[in-house]
């Protein structure tokens, strides 16, 4: 009995032994994948971790340029920026700033340009649509309110339906379409009770030029915005 029971493990060993002469290789060769596997993600993780200081250091650059009197060393630094790090989300920001600068320039065309590849690129849905209100503010600068109802045109606005519909007003006002205009600012009155975000005497003037029968001068300075409104 104890020989049958040698017997029988030395053949269980014997089949051992051998399925790891045959498969030995690769179940080494699995566990060095794995580890390599391992190690590639950590590294990745830390490459990832580089790039991000990276960038972010670079857009400080961008704030840093804008804020004091470089600007032509900003507009560089967002041109790098965009080169070096393309799929950082600190390049749509640097691209809205870059955006207000060109406003303030009165190079609405080059404004026009960076808001609308964030507005039509950026991964980041809020600053997508951000830049879609912004450029709607632009086009009507530009003497353009087609397009900016346009931009608008089934924009699902959320927290910024108030902000909206005030430039869907200026676009229908740009046009001549009092009506219109009127509605959207109404509109944008009554979604704006709670959110507050909005200048709510500008607005309220606004409404105001456009029911009394004589408009008044303050508010017929307000409207229809200027270029400084289009950065907002």
């Amino acid at each position: 009995m104890i020989v049958e029971e040698y017997l029988s493990e030395k053949e269980q060993w014997e089949q051992v032994t051998g399925w790891l002469r045959e498969n030995g290789l690769w179940i080494i060769a699995g566990v060095a994948v794995g580890a390599a596997g391992l190690w590639g993600w950590h590294w990745y993780q830390d490459h990832e971790d580089s790039l991000g200081a990276q960038a972010g250091a670079k857009y400080a650059q961008v704030v840093q340029a804008f804020g004091g009197t470089d600007r032509t060393g900003g507009f560089v630094a967002v041109g790098e920026l965009e080169r070096d790090f393309p799929s950082s989300p600190y390049v749509d920001q640097a691209k809205l700033i870059a955006a207000r600068v060109y406003v303030e320039d009165n190079s609405l065309d080059k404004a026009a340009a960076e808001l609308q590849a964030v507005a039509e690129h950026s991964k980041d849905s809020e600053l997508g649509l951000i830049a879609r209100l912004r450029l709607a503010r632009v086009q009507i600068a530009q003497k353009k309110p087609d397009a900016a109802l346009a931009t608008l045109n089934g924009l699902k606005a959320g927290a910024f339906e108030p902000r909206m519909h005030e430039i869907l007003g200026d676009a229908y006002y740009a046009k001549g379409d009092k009506t219109n205009a009127l509605k959207e600012y109404t509109s944008a009155k009554v979604s704006d009770i709670v959110a507050q975000s909005l200048d709510a005497q500008s607005l309220e003037l606004k409404i105001d030029d456009l029911t009394a029968e004589n408009p008044h001068p303050v508010a017929q300075a307000k409207m229809p915005p200027a270029a400084s409104t289009a950065a907002k």
